[in-house]
């Protein structure tokens, strides 16, 4: 593994005698959740840092999970020392705040990067509880600006630093923003939708042909834990696909991020968590080079616009129109932006600056 001493030598420069992190048993490693958090240990990895847990484990087994994470949590509480800085990544069952405490009381300087709230999506923590344990970091890293100023509006008074994007490490070809040929006309003007499926989360493509009739949308996911999406017109299945194998094979289109059972905004409380967190999906289709179309109201429209990669909707019955309106050099232009975000997202970039930035 290539190590970028550069970074070492600046937190060095800066008081910090160690960047250093934990690393624990990942039993599935294809959720989005675990997904993330091994691609910023290997970024972590290759900016020098010190895994003061134990080794990365991938065993499924529910009790190997528990103490091989016990384990780890006891091997940093011997490890750590004065002048760390450790990055840890948010939530941490049960652990969180132990770790805190360990690493101020040993002189060292915490830095959390938030994967999800539960104060959110799974309702599993108050606002104040939220607040309570991430005021125990010495700096944070949110999601994006949205997070940001949200964390801050609820009185969280730590250093904060919005992430932006997940970075999205892959094995699978960068994209290529070839020239868009006569024969990819079709494709381009596709829409993709890639999910684990089920009614509480995507009742909305229940609806697709009401609101986007003509429209083709391929539908990325296990048939089976939606049946009746079989019977909606528009909509192919194309069932369920491995990540790598997806980013090398399925290059155009538009990536679509959207939740709930409504076509005229995003609902329930997977559809308003998009207006604070920044999905792992969404890093996923620009990894494999699809432009993106997101909800206006959420928290990554800015980032899409503003980086040009993509639209931002207020509802899904403006898709048609807008896709069609795109010429062929337009669509090329976006992906030429998708390709070199895709490069960031592939290196780790979007981590690397936030820590930087948050380091000042």
């Amino acid at each position: 593994m290539i190590i970028d001493d550069s970074f070492i030598k600046k937190i060095e420069e800066m008081g910090y005698k160690r960047l250093c992190f934990i690393s624990r048993n990942y039993r599935n490693i294809t959720a989005s959740g675990n997904k993330a958090k091994i691609d910023n240990e290997i970024t972590l990895e290759k900016m020098g840092a010190t895994n003061i847990g134990l080794s990365r484990t991938f065993f499924k087994n529910k009790v190997a999970t528990f103490f091989l994470d016990l384990l780890g949590v006891l091997r940093f509480t011997f490890c750590v020392r004065r002048g760390d800085l450790i990055v840890l990544q948010y939530p941490i069952k049960k652990y969180f705040e132990y770790l805190c405490k360990v690493a101020h009381t040993k002189g060292a300087t915490t830095m959390v990067v938030i994967h999800d709230l539960g104060a959110f999506r799974r309702k599993k923590l108050s606002i104040m509880r939220e607040r309570h344990r991430l005021a125990k970091a010495d700096m944070v890293i949110a999601s994006n600006e949205a997070m940001r100023l949200w964390l801050k509006d609820s009185g969280l008074t730590n250093t904060t630093t919005p992430l932006g994007l997940f970075d999205y490490r892959s094995q699978s070809p960068l994209p290529a923003a070839a020239k868009c040929k006569d024969a990819d006309t079709a494709a381009a003007h596709t829409i993709i939708y890639a999910s684990a499926l089920g009614m509480r989360k995507n009742a909305f493509l229940l609806k697709w042909h009401d609101c986007c009739p003509s429209l083709p949308l391929y539908v990325y996911g296990k048939a089976k834990d939606m049946p009746a999406l079989a019977d909606v017109e528009d909509v192919t299945i194309k069932g369920f696909m491995p990540a790598d194998q997806f980013i090398a094979s399925i290059n155009d289109g538009w990536g679509l991020v959207w939740d709930g059972d409504s076509t005229e905004s995003c609902t329930g409380n997977f559809g308003e968590y998009l207006r604070y967190n920044s999905p792992h999906k969404l890093s996923f289709y620009l990894r494999a080079g699809l432009p993106v179309i997101v909800w206006s109201q959420s928290a990554t429209a800015h980032i899409v616009t503003h980086l040009g990669i993509g639209m931002a909707i207020d509802n899904l019955s403006q898709i048609k129109d807008i896709v069609d309106g795109v010429t062929a050099e337009d669509y090329l232009s976006i992906k030429k932006r998708v390709a070199e975000v895709a490069v960031k997202l592939n290196s780790g970039g979007f981590l690397k600056t936030a820590i930087t930035e948050s380091l000042g």
